[in-house]
């Protein structure tokens, strides 16, 4: 974990930190203060030896003095540790916000290698309980550790002023109970990382099942999944009883040896009381004190399990920002001017594999070009590479050999903002955030609602959007679950269509399209997309049929290109592929 990361979350809180250490010691005198003045009273009440500048006022005087310092200690001191819990408290939230927000542009920023072989439930724990724990270890345990401490320091100066007999009786009997606090709470922590470990795998089987519960019920695997995941739960259930068993042992521990420690006081000083030899004032005073002091060390187990707690959430938010960011833009990338006939994109000896240099390739040694202007169908069977051409065309992976170019630069020397504002990529399977339709098909971009009806119209989805309740600012549920799959695609293209790239990727694209509404939407799209570069990968031939030319991919290697004709009379792949869609045999 890196500290100095850390450090400048600290760095930015320095003034409330600051204001809350600086609270510390008053807060502490002012509580050490009140067990002295009841054991002063106590005195003043039995006619024993007072503090000196006590006895120079008459009894009444001196019980209402004591009376008034006590109610002015008690007064100041609630409203310190008030200012200083809200201190606390704020520095806590604004880091838990400050630190949260990283963690997400960190994880936004990784590959999807990364987003690919980690649950999402796993990635919410971090997000969300880690960053919590913490902010609280930060916050309220570091912060509240040192209260407790400088408490301590206070009350065990003052207590070995007043009577060095008892005030050590009580300090070395922390001794002992401080170290098996200490190795408890080092197993707590380890039990707490388990704790957490299983926590994150729990919430992603969560999350899975409720993402994929059409299919879930489709299947009947209700039962078969609720039994499963009763198991992970009790397995939680049971790791977490193992932390609530070691909190619960030092909480005990604590309070027996608070008795032990009151009840050692009132035998030693009643002895003493007894042989004239210390004022029951001060007896009284130290039995206060005796559970003053151990409030602070019970405290500190708190503020500890907290603090373990936190360690643990540092530890997994350190492996997670410690996850390096492969793609990244390079410090000599710079924006380059478009030129006036845009959109050539040139595969040159491409090799990629998903498990890298060692792992069986999904493309291999792929070169072809497409022209600026070009429509370039891709096709081939199932794992053929062709969506993985267009992830690494849009640079969400890394060839591990070859470049890919954009007018001639290379991808990799282009700004990512520039890059893919540059291409509009249209998936088979549309996203849609919750949020208005006019939300969706902007993304972002400054775009008037009269330019947005434009393209829609242009677009011919004119009908489509009508026919939404609220029109453009119909409210749209989780994923778009309020509309069809078809209209989701429809929302899809409008929303690449609005920026306007120089290459338009389509994949798939209009699988969920009925034939004629497919028709006219291709139709729209050629005029309004006219003079762009279009890459077009589909199952159905038909779809390509009018393509420029078609490159066909086999394993992930070029194994035939030409016009629709020519590679049905070329009598290979394609043709092969053509002939069994013709005897209704669907590819997939």
């Amino acid at each position: 974990m890196d500290w100095r990361w850390m450090a400048s979350h600290f760095w930015k809180e320095r003034q409330a930190i600051g204001l809350a250490l600086g609270l510390l010691l008053p807060v502490a005198l002012t509580n050490a203060l009140q067990p002295l003045l009841v054991g002063q009273a106590v005195s003043l009440l039995r006619q024993e030896p007072l503090v000196p500048w006590l006895q120079q006022f008459g009894i009444v005087s001196s019980l209402q003095t004591i009376t008034g310092l006590l109610a002015t200690t008690m007064v100041v001191g609630l409203g310190l540790q008030g200012l200083l819990s809200y201190t606390v408290q704020r520095v806590g939230q604004r880091m838990t916000a400050r630190i949260r927000s990283d963690l997400f542009g960190h994880a936004l920023a990784l590959e999807l290698s990364f987003h690919v072989h980690t649950p999402v439930g796993l990635l919410l724990t971090r997000l969300t309980n880690d960053v919590e724990a913490v902010a609280e270890m930060f916050g309220n345990g570091a912060i509240g550790v040192l209260a407790e401490l400088v408490s301590l320091l206070v009350i065990g100066t003052t207590m070995v002023l007043v009577d060095w007999r008892l005030g050590l009786l009580l300090i070395l009997s922390l001794i002992p109970v401080t170290h098996t606090v200490i190795k408890l709470q080092s197993r707590f922590r380890q039990a707490s990382y388990r704790v957490r470990e299983e926590l994150g795998r729990l919430n992603g089987e969560l999350q899975e099942n409720l993402q994929g519960l059409e299919i879930v019920q489709m299947f009947l695997r209700q039962a078969h999944n609720s039994a499963h995941t009763a198991t992970n739960v009790s397995r939680y259930r049971r790791l977490t009883t193992q932390t609530i068993g070691l909190d619960a042992t030092i909480s005990a521990l604590l309070e027996w040896v608070s008795v032990a420690g009151i009840a050692a006081v009132i035998s030693l000083g009643g002895w003493l009381v007894i042989r004239n030899t210390m004022a029951l004032g001060t007896l009284v005073t130290f039995v206060l004190y005796a559970q003053r002091l151990f409030n602070p060390l019970r405290q500190m187990a708190e503020r500890f399990t907290s603090i373990q707690s936190g360690v643990t959430g540092l530890q997994r938010i350190g492996e997670l920002l410690g996850e390096p960011i492969q793609i990244q833009d390079k410090v000599t990338a710079m924006p380059r001017p478009v030129p006036m006939l845009s959109g050539e994109v040139v595969f040159d000896h491409v090799t990629f594999s998903y498990g890298g240099q060692n792992d069986i390739p999904v493309v291999q040694d792929l070169s072809f070009r497409i022209a600026p202007g070009e429509t370039v169908a891709l096709v081939g069977p199932t794992g053929s590479g062709k969506s993985t051409v267009i992830n690494l065309l849009c640079r969400l992976w890394e060839p591990q050999q070859g470049r890919i170019l954009l007018d001639g630069v290379n991808i990799q020397d282009l700004p990512q903002q520039q890059l893919r504002r540059r291409l509009g990529v249209v998936l088979q399977d549309t996203f849609l955030f919750s949020g208005d339709v006019a939300t969706n098909l902007r993304l972002g971009q400054s775009i008037s609602p009269m330019k947005l009806q434009q393209v829609c119209e242009d677009l011919g989805l004119g009908p489509f959007i009508d026919n939404l309740p609220h029109g453009l600012d119909t409210e749209l549920r989780e994923r778009g679950a309020n509309l069809s799959a078809g209209e989701r695609q429809l929302l899809g293209v409008a929303r690449v269509a609005l920026r306007g790239p120089d290459v338009l990727v389509m994949d798939e694209a209009t699988a969920h399209l009925d034939p004629s509404t497919e028709t006219a939407l291709q139709r729209s799209l050629a005029t309004l997309l006219e003079q762009k570069t279009a890459i077009v990968i589909a199952h159905r031939l038909s779809t390509v049929e009018s393509a420029d030319r078609i490159l066909v991919l086999r394993r992930g290697q070029l194994v035939e290109s030409g016009t629709h004709e020519e590679l049905r009379a070329q009598g290979g792949l394609y043709a092969q592929l053509a002939n069994l869609q013709d005897l209704g045999v669907t590819l997939s």
